[in-house]
């Protein structure tokens, strides 16, 4: 059965961030919080973890995943971003945006997409989700926890956990934190384009909305 951590949405408990970074370490799934809606995470090279996500989510090999990243510097080691590119990271994060990009060497190709090598990263503005990368010393590959059959992301921890307790190992419960999804834009193209559209303004980025794909 999953663990459940009641913890402090300003304040995190340190202790709680601590075991849950060992959690994630040892090859564990976890529910968080961020500023967006609550999300499954685990450690970038764990496969299981990430079939886990996909069982869980239903997903195909098409889907992007997303890193949770602390900082720009970090979101450099993994996708190769050029000045352009930078310039938008830069005036959009940290907020509700997730960005696809080239991923570099330094990502597994098994969590790439399989055709364009591209990934989703993301700096969330959310004291739980920074608290918790600072410990563990690297992102999370994550995905937003919409399960399948339901129309929005689910917002009560307590609920995620009956739903979730044999599937996951952990879920930090932050409170409530929203049910619309991250702004997806694919710089990989010229002028950016907006995939998805949700909590984060396009406005901020001057970008064109595409068709979702």
């Amino acid at each position: 059965m999953a663990q459940y951590f009641l913890i402090h949405p300003e304040n995190p408990q340190v202790r709680l961030l601590r075991q849950a970074a060992a959690i994630v370490r040892d090859g564990g799934l976890i529910v968080y919080p961020t500023d967006s809606c609550y999300a499954l995470g685990c450690r970038l090279g764990d496969k299981n973890g990430a079939d886990r996500i996909r069982r869980i989510r239903q997903l195909d090999a098409q889907h992007h995943f997303t890193l949770v990243c602390r900082d720009l510097t970090e979101v450099g080691r993994y996708a190769r971003v050029d000045n352009r590119q930078f310039r938008l990271l830069k005036a959009a994060t940290p907020g509700s945006y997730t960005f696809i990009l080239e991923a570099t060497r330094e990502v597994p190709r098994r969590m790439m997409h399989p055709r364009r090598s591209t990934i989703g990263l993301r700096v969330p503005d959310h004291t739980v989700v920074s608290a918790l990368l600072a410990e563990l010393g690297e992102p999370l590959l994550s995905s937003t926890l919409l399960l399948p059959g339901d129309e929005l992301p689910d917002n009560d921890a307590v609920a995620l956990r009956e739903r979730l307790q044999h599937d996951v190992d952990l879920v930090l419960d932050g409170g409530s934190c929203g049910v619309e999804m991250t702004t997806v834009i694919d710089l990989t193209v010229d002028p950016p384009q907006i995939v998805r559209q949700g909590k984060g303004a396009a406005g901020v980025l001057g970008t064109e909305r595409s068709r979702e794909r």
